[in-house]
């Protein structure tokens, strides 16, 4: 009887050791865009790409109203009847129309470029990398998931989101 209890406390003992041997990985989620655009809208390098983007909006409303007013005076023109004016201004129209067009396009495609060298710049995305590895370090988390930029994950329980903490990790270091 003593044998058999000897041998099932080793047992046990056995199993615990195993249970606890084992480590349990424990993911998190985090939003990045939110991160981007609550900590990044702050920063130089976004409030001057923000300063390019009203100046190229400016640029483009200029032309908009130079365009409108070449077709207010076109419209009088040929309520007067003067033919050759109106013409000469509906080739002004069309010249101008179509500068605004590749303007339009050429200034989207540079803030498109320079937005996206703002998201990607190394400096930042190490802020970023660092405030998400503390957050999950204090937390105990194994891995941590962008959960928008995740196939597959369908739904995630609130309290695995640290985003929030990375958020206020990132706001503390710059400050």
């Amino acid at each position: 009887m003593l044998k058999r209890g000897i041998i099932f406390l080793l047992l046990g003992v056995m199993c615990m050791g195993m249970a606890f041997g084992q480590q349990i990985t424990r993911m998190a989620v985090v939003d990045l865009s939110r991160i981007y655009t609550t900590f990044f809208r702050e920063s130089q390098a976004v409030r001057e790409f923000e300063e390019r983007s009203t100046r190229v909006q400016a640029e483009l409303a200029a032309i908009q109203r130079e365009i409108q007013d070449l077709r207010t005076r076109r419209a009088d023109a040929v309520q007067a009847g003067n033919q050759t004016e109106a013409l000469r201004l509906e080739t002004q129209i069309n010249q101008r129309s179509e500068f605004l067009r590749e303007l339009h396009q050429t200034r989207t495609n540079e803030l498109n470029t320079a937005r996206s060298n703002l998201l990607q710049s190394d400096s930042f995305m190490r802020q970023v990398h660092e405030g998400i590895r503390f957050a999950a370090e204090s937390e105990g988390y194994s891995a941590v998931f962008d959960f928008r930029n995740t196939p597959g994950l369908v739904w995630n329980s609130p309290s695995v989101d640290i985003t929030d903490n990375v958020i206020q990790r990132l706001q503390r270091t710059r400050n």
